[in-house]
């Protein structure tokens, strides 16, 4: 145990996650989507990812080191390509987690969840208004090149209760109570017409609730992905739609009568559980990148933990501004989280796995190539 501690803490991480009554988790994007093996000008290949766990990618490699040095008990994959689960997340656990990367002890998640999402998911319209109808990319229910681009994943120690999981990625605008149509700024018309708004979904990939058994008490995990605000024009339709897949969150935790589950189960999260908020959402409280009205929506609510900010040394002694510590995407914004509820849950540590340049472990992270343009966060926590 002392051999694991010191490595942790070489690393900028806590001991902490070992204590006998605390929990780790953690989310990280790890930029395991197709187009991260495929070389610029070439067609991506759908399969890109099966084939990169095959052929013991090296970058690979580093993501397994990294969660076999933070070593966490519940973790949210972020950009994992959705895939069949023996050629993608069971083949990545077997491979690669439960053997040694680099002399760090193996690691097992007997638990494993996996989904489909709306990314890459065909729609018979032109959504981003470029005149064709492409069926993928901006024409999708999410943006994505194929069905299952950017998929999610969640692995666990501990035991996931599946029958209770519930899912909102059907979940449609046209459902949510104000929900922020953008307008076409040239025309002054709605960007979508009326049979799209009608069929579009809130999520850009899917929402999930992930009911966890830990030591007798329940800990909901929820999971999701926004899109990113940017990548549009002044009628900002990513950015509002990032902040409705964050506005979600927000009201699933407050179990908004107005929602529904993909079994048609109304309302969300019942008063007084626990849970954990995971994932990259795509939206930054400050910097130059910063959405304020749509992180205040978790930062700012009194249902949610927000007032331990996770941060690295790596990202303090790169970054001048004095909000830079708690960057967690090297393009310099806080845009990954782990939010517990204030209800029955306490922080005990947490961080960010962004070692200093001259340290031995900043080879994990030197760029997208290594690892991620995400860095993976987590936090200890404890029930009580």
């Amino acid at each position: 145990m002392a051999a694991i501690s010191s490595v942790l803490l070489l690393a900028g991480t806590s001991s902490a996650a070992f204590a006998a009554d605390t929990l780790r988790v953690a989310t990280f994007n790890v930029s395991m989507d197709a187009t991260n093996y495929t070389k610029q000008g070439e067609q991506v290949n759908p399969n890109a990812l099966i084939e990169a766990l095959q052929n013991n990618h090296p970058q690979i490699k580093n993501i397994a080191e990294i969660i076999q040095r933070v070593r966490p008990d519940i973790l949210l994959l972020n950009e994992f390509d959705y895939v069949a689960k023996e050629q993608g997340i069971e083949y990545f656990k077997t491979h690669y987690l439960t053997k040694s990367q680099n002399k760090q002890p193996a690691i097992n998640y007997p638990y494993t969840y996996i989904a489909p999402v709306n990314t890459g998911l065909k729609t018979p319209f032109d959504l981003d208004n470029d005149g064709q109808v492409t069926g993928v990319k901006g024409d999708a229910y999410g943006f994505g090149l194929f069905e299952g681009h950017y998929g999610m994943a969640v692995l666990s120690r501990y035991p996931i209760d599946f029958d209770n999981i519930r899912t909102l990625q059907n979940f449609k605008n046209k459902d949510m109570p104000g929900a922020q149509m953008p307008v076409d700024p040239v025309t002054g018309e709605n960007w979508y017409n009326n049979e799209e708004w009608q069929a579009l979904r809130v999520s850009s990939k899917s929402f999930w609730d992930i009911p966890v058994k830990i030591k007798g008490n329940t800990l909901h995990v929820i999971a999701s992905h926004p899109t990113p605000p940017v990548f549009d024009g002044a009628e900002d339709r990513n950015g509002k739609r990032n902040h409705d897949e964050i506005r979600l969150i927000k009201d699933y935790v407050a179990n908004a009568n107005y929602l529904y589950d993909d079994k048609g189960v109304k309302g969300g999260l019942a008063a007084q559980s626990r849970f954990v908020i995971v994932g990259d959402l795509n939206a930054a409280p400050e910097g130059d990148k910063k959405r304020p009205d749509t992180t205040n929506q978790l930062l700012k609510n009194p249902l949610i933990n927000s007032q331990f900010v996770p941060h690295s040394k790596g990202a303090k002694t790169s970054y001048p501004q004095k909000y830079g510590a708690a960057y967690t995407a090297y393009w310099q914004a806080r845009v990954d989280y782990v939010l517990p509820s204030t209800y029955g849950l306490d922080v005990v540590d947490g961080g960010v796995f962004w070692p200093v340049k001259n340290s031995e472990l900043y080879r994990l992270i030197k760029d997208r190539n290594a690892s991620s343009d995400h860095r993976m966060v987590w936090l200890d926590i404890s029930m009580k």
